[in-house]
């Protein structure tokens, strides 16, 4: 593992405060990855495989509606972690993410951290807690969306 990386890995505050034992697993899937503007990361209805920790640049999530097209959610950016349905069966990308800028990210394979949380439950229970946290904030982005366009 590239020394750097595991560092970037430990800084996010997705992680801040979690056990350094649990590095190890979070850090042996690892890699990372640039987008360019307007750079699709995924589409709705695709297979989830990758939790997202953003370094740099902007990222727009999106609700495709056929009547309506492409309806925005909510833009992250640096320190945000995109991508939670990796930990949820079907397995497949609820919204549509796209680059609206230069973006760099590091990227998670999501089956290792679901194996990894499966086999060690005391560190599945405290990433399924920081996932939980992430979920609530998508959920009131959709939220303040919804009431917006009323």
């Amino acid at each position: 593992m590239n020394c750097s990386l595991e560092s970037v890995i430990v800084a996010h505050p997705f992680f801040e405060g979690m056990k350094p034992e649990y590095f190890e697993d979070i850090a042996g899937c690892a890699t990372e990855a640039t987008f360019e503007p307007g750079q699709i990361l995924f589409r709705e209805g695709e297979p989830a495989d990758k939790f997202y920790l953003i370094q740099r640049g902007r990222i727009a999530l999106e609700a495709h509606e056929p009547a309506d097209g492409t309806v925005p959610v909510q833009e992250l950016g640096a320190g945000d972690v995109l991508g939670w349905s990796w930990l949820f069966s079907p397995f497949v990308w609820h919204l549509q993410a796209r680059a609206l800028e230069p973006t760099g990210a590091v990227v998670l394979d999501g089956a290792h951290l679901l194996i990894a949380a499966e086999r060690n439950p005391t560190f599945g229970y405290d990433l399924m807690k920081r996932v939980a946290h992430v979920l609530i904030q998508r959920l009131q982005a959709t939220r303040k969306q919804l009431l917006s366009r009323a």
